[in-house]
């Protein structure tokens, strides 16, 4: 039995917002169409795609940062929130997007990413001028510690995300400031009201008075730090930094500061859409109190746990990969489909991201045989989920990881990059000489770079993606898999895509506000579940395997018709391989 089981089963109550019955397209600027080509891709590209965005059936355009800056991160390094990356266009390009959309009754939101800036940002410039400077206190800095032996060390012992210490050390005012991500992304201080005003002005109401839609709001539950920066629990007695997310995730004063950027912020310009990237918050009581409507914070938050799927358990193994089973899935689904019931708050669903590797590489098979229909099996659990549906780009195509033979050459991310480097280190020095080969490893499946890939338009020269040379390589597979030649298949993945979201839609009372309800979970090779409402009910049935399984579920199915499956003909007692069909 689930562990999650409930038996009396009741759909979230309040208001049905615009945003809740939402199919959301998430673009990502570098890799989605270059139309000048220089290689980039640019929001001029974008704004030339919306007549096909609209085609797929989806009703929010969401940008990923297109602001200036250095692009140490790939645009969460923003050196100013008022103006776009050259190479992406400009204000007005941005202007003309969101005319584009509301022409045809969609929206768009922007990436908010407010955690920290760019340290080319003009705030940081002036904090690390002087330790007089009236911006000092706008970010982090504190003075050095020093060891037994009188050597510097910085003020606390954490790890970051990226790979070595939070604290890098600014000679010029002999200080340590704090960067939970890489050096070049300094922690804004939120607890300096200055600073949240500016943040207010500059990220987000600048953008609204520009008549977009709401925000995903990058990092959001790591805004309030323990100001005090105590040392993390040692857990590795080899180095002097340790893991320490618990330390800035959902820190004392975090709800406080979004509460009063909802009510400045947000709440003035009616119902904008946010929704928020929490991570480790496993406990479904603490995201209530962010997305319950009575808390006026935020729409509703994407959970990670669906992206760490295959990840090693801790932040330092997070690219050793490791084997799962499909009950893992099945938890993490039921988990996030179900925590909302019987409350005022809202969900999210999603299995593809700008951060983590292709779905159907990931849960699915990207082998020629199979890599199609495993792509619709993953569709059809996607579109009867509960809660805003989520589809990043390519994945409406069933676009895949990259060749596993790629060398680390081809990888761009900073992150992988960064975990790799380390490995190379420590091998070099002897210190774990397997630790580079298993980071390669868990890369090929699980670096964010596969994701980011240029979108595969055409079987021209890099995909249709660029007339120019691509900033990144085009996938070796693109004349095989690409818009261009599924658009008028009507068998393809992308005319399946188009078919099941106008499913969604017409059954959105259902498959969009229904209580969700797993079945047979111990089942390690197939995922059943219910979705209920009212007197309707639909039953999904998915082979997430490349063989055949008895489908042990069909008692479930009397009375209930085939609404849609992934092949065109399927035997009433077996599931073929990667099969998924929808009873109603």
């Amino acid at each position: 039995m689930s562990p999650h089981a409930i038996q009396e089963k009741t759909v979230p109550t309040g208001t049905n917002n615009w945003w809740k019955e939402a199919t959301v397209y998430q673009v990502y600027p570098a890799s989605f169409y270059d139309s000048n080509g220089d290689g980039w891709g640019d929001i001029p590209g974008v704004v030339e795609k919306v007549p096909y965005l609209e085609s797929l059936g989806v009703d929010v355009v969401w940008l990923s940062p297109m602001y200036d800056s250095p692009m140490h991160d790939m645009g969460y390094d923003v050196s100013d929130y008022e103006k776009v990356l050259p190479a992406y266009g400009t204000v007005q390009d941005v202007e003309n997007l969101v005319e584009a959309c509301h022409s045809r009754g969609m929206k768009v939101i922007l990436d908010l990413v407010v955690n920290h800036s760019s340290d080319q940002h003009a705030w940081f410039q002036e904090s690390r001028s002087s330790k007089d400077s009236e911006k000092r206190d706008w970010y982090f800095w504190r003075p050095p510690r020093y060891d037994d032996a009188g050597n510097r060390m910085p003020p606390s012992n954490y790890r970051g995300y990226f790979a070595g210490s939070t604290w890098t050390w600014d000679e010029k005012t002999e200080e340590y400031y704090l960067h939970l991500y890489a050096k070049e992304q300094p922690d804004l201080n939120w607890d300096n009201k200055a600073t949240r005003e500016a943040i207010y002005n500059s990220a987000v109401r600048f953008w609204l008075n520009k008549g977009v839609d709401g925000f995903r709001v990058d990092t959001v539950n790591k805004y309030s730090k323990h100001t005090d920066f105590p040392d993390a629990p040692i857990t590795d007695s080899k180095s002097y930094i340790q893991p320490a997310i618990g330390m800035w995730c959902n820190g004392p004063r975090i709800h406080e500061f979004l509460r009063e950027m909802y009510d400045d912020s947000f709440a003035p310009y009616g119902d904008v859409m946010t929704v928020g990237e929490l991570a480790n918050t496993p406990d479904p009581k603490n995201v209530l109190e962010y997305v319950s409507a009575s808390a006026k914070q935020l729409s509703m938050v994407f959970h990670l746990d669906i992206g760490h799927i295959g990840m090693g358990p801790s932040l330092e193994e997070k690219y050793i990969l490791t084997p799962w089973k499909l009950t893992k899935m099945k938890s993490i689904v039921e988990k996030w489909q179900t925590f909302i019931e019987g409350t005022d708050g809202w969900t999210t669903a999603f299995c593809e991201n700008h951060d983590n590797g292709r779905s159907v590489s990931r849960f699915g098979s990207d082998s020629p045989e199979f890599r199609e229909i495993s792509a619709k099996m993953l569709a059809l659990m996607m579109v009867t989920m509960t809660g805003t549906l989520f589809i990043y780009q390519g994945q409406e195509i069933g676009m895949i990881n990259a060749p596993r033979e790629w060398p680390i050459e081809e990888y761009k991310d900073i992150e992988g990059l960064g975990y790799y480097r380390e490995a190379e280190r420590q091998s070099a020095s002897g210190a774990d000489t397997t630790r580079k080969d298993l980071i390669m490893n868990g890369l090929r499946t699980l670096a964010r770079d596969h994701s980011r890939l240029p979108m595969q338009w055409n079987d021209s020269a890099h995909a249709g993606f660029t007339t120019g040379q691509p900033w990144m390589r085009a996938h070796d597979l693109y004349s095989e898999i690409n818009v261009k030649k599924q658009e008028n298949d009507s068998s393809s993945v992308l005319s399946f895509w188009k078919d099941v979201l106008r499913l969604r839609k017409e059954h959105r009372v259902l498959f969009v506000h229904g209580a969700f309800e797993v079945l047979d979970y111990e089942n390690l090779e197939t995922f059943c579940f219910f979705k209920s409402r009212d007197d309707t009910k639909a039953l999904v049935v998915l082979n997430f395997t490349e063989k055949l399984q008895p489908f042990t579920q069909i008692d479930k199915t009397k009375g209930m018709k085939l609404l849609v499956g992934n092949y065109a003909e399927s035997s009433p007692e077996t599931l073929k391989p990667f099969e998924g069909r929808v009873y109603i």
